[in-house]
């Protein structure tokens, strides 16, 4: 018989995740300060919440947090304000988080919570990253998928701890009446009007699941059930079953013996876990309610658990890969006068591109500080060294402002950037580049080079400059152009 698939997209859930602690939550645009909020992180790691006397309850889905920072210093000096009156004083900030979360990269909203102390921040930090970024939470069953809607509602609770009527309508706001939705939560014995509240502990996922049911229900599951039974009686046998089983569930491609053909053993096992109904149940029948929770299981979820799992052959030579590129990266919208945000820097590595683009000009004004910025498109300018603390540069900078530059990638970037060939690669014709797996924790950068007899002539006397202790820009750089 073929074994039931176990679809294991859980991570453990640390117990102080799902027990709480208490934090002030602010968030800067809009104003927003909250103090004495519970934060906590459910069970199967979905969402966190969090709840303050006198407050609604909120949810933020954990598949949508891009990053999880600590140590971030409010800059909207009524947040300020409110921090000291919660007897926060700037030292204490070293215990503040900041989520960041969005649908994409440019629609970002941060949530800041500030914990008693930094211990607790960085034991929450942790803790959250080890949480979030589960992809295999993203491909799980329509009965999981439910769930975990009826888990949202149940957060979302009022000011009295109850769900407001008006969260269950919105629910199903697209192409349903809220005339059907209030009869449906008649039908089922629940409050039903507009401004009525349901208790807590009534509102079960078995309800919601039977209320998804008369609102959405699934007729093609229902067609398909007739369809087996020829639509003579009320269940499917087990026999009917084993055959459907075999005939279309069953994945052909699966080696029969590690995957043998369903039997009625296996076809019981499956009556007796997703069939209600006892009396069936004992006469080995299946209803179309226990047919329909059984399809939206997680065993039989979209894809299998194992192509999930990442697979990274990354010990060719680097010639051999396509790399992940951001071209105008510091755009937060349109290109022509749009705003630029160090942020989106942070955004795109974390989503995955290795190959950043900078676009260098002459800063101005009296420090002089070269910026990144889309040359004459009338975008908002941001600061060079702001972004590299977040990377191939397109360089317009003129020499002095180059050697800037230069200047603060070996002062930020220390070990990380890579300055000489690998001993191991030596860039020599015929040899191989070195694969990703050797410039791990390394970072390159790629820009246009001077011609060499100017080139050699300049490191030269840079390094003379440099050996003899001198901060200045060498003075031949100085009379250079841009390179």
């Amino acid at each position: 018989m073929t074994k039931s698939y176990e679809f294991n997209w859980q991570k453990s859930v640390p117990a102080f995740l799902q027990g709480g602690a208490s934090f002030h939550r602010f968030e800067e645009d809009p104003f927003v300060f909250e103090p004495n909020c519970l934060f906590k992180v459910d069970e199967f790691g979905f969402f966190i919440t969090w709840k303050s006397e006198g407050k609604e309850g909120q949810v933020l889905e954990c598949s949508l947090i891009n990053s999880i920072r600590t140590g971030a210093i409010p800059k909207d000096p009524k947040i300020v304000s409110a921090l000291e009156a919660a007897g926060k004083v700037e030292g204490d900030l070293e215990g503040c988080i900041c989520v960041c979360s969005g649908t994409d990269l440019v629609n970002l909203t941060s949530t800041y919570m500030v914990a008693e102390t930094a211990d607790i921040a960085k034991r929450w930090t942790d803790g959250l990253r080890s949480v979030i970024h589960n992809f295999k939470a993203n491909n799980v069953s329509p009965m999981t998928c439910l769930k975990k809607h009826w888990m949202r509602l149940a957060f979302l609770t009022n000011v009295s701890g109850k769900i407001p009527v008006r969260s269950i309508t919105r629910t199903f706001a697209s192409g349903k009446t809220e005339k059907g939705i209030f009869q449906a939560l008649k039908d089922l014995g629940l409050p039903s009007g507009k401004n009525d509240e349901i208790e807590h502990s009534v509102f079960t996922f078995d309800i919601f699941y039977t209320l998804i049911q008369k609102i959405c229900p699934r007729t093609d599951i229902e067609e398909l059930f007739k369809k087996i039974n020829g639509d003579k009686t009320d269940y499917l046998s087990v026999d009917q079953l084993v055959s459907f089983l075999n005939e279309h569930q069953r994945d052909p491609r699966l080696n029969e013996i590690l995957f043998p053909f369903y039997d009625p053993k296996r076809a019981m096992q499956i009556i007796d876990k997703y069939e209600r109904d006892a009396q069936l149940r004992k006469k080995g029948r299946m209803s179309s309610d226990g047919f329909c929770r059984y399809l939206m299981s997680d065993e039989n979820a979209p894809v299998f658990l194992d192509r999930l799992e990442l697979y990274q052959e990354m010990d060719q030579p680097l010639a051999h890969y396509f790399i992940s590129s951001s071209h105008n990266t510091y755009l937060t919208g349109r290109q022509f006068g749009g705003k630029s945000s160090v942020e989106m820097y942070r955004q795109v590595l974390l989503s995955g591109c290795r190959c950043v683009e900078l676009d260098c000009w002459d800063g101005k004004g009296e420090d002089q500080e070269p910026i990144i910025t889309h040359g004459k498109a009338m975008c908002t300018d941001i600061l060079f060294k702001d972004v590299i603390q977040a990377r191939p540069f397109e360089n317009h900078c003129s020499k002095p402002q180059q050697y800037k530059m230069a200047r603060y990638c070996e002062e930020i970037f220390g070990d990380l950037l890579l300055k000489q060939p690998l001993e191991s690669f030596p860039i020599e014709a015929g040899r191989p580049l070195p694969s990703p797996i050797d410039l791990k924790r390394k970072i390159l950068i790629k820009n246009k080079r001077l011609k060499p007899e100017v080139e050699q002539k300049q490191l030269e006397s840079f390094k003379k400059h440099m050996e003899a202790g001198e901060t200045s820009t060498p003075a031949n750089i100085l009379e250079g152009r841009r390179g």
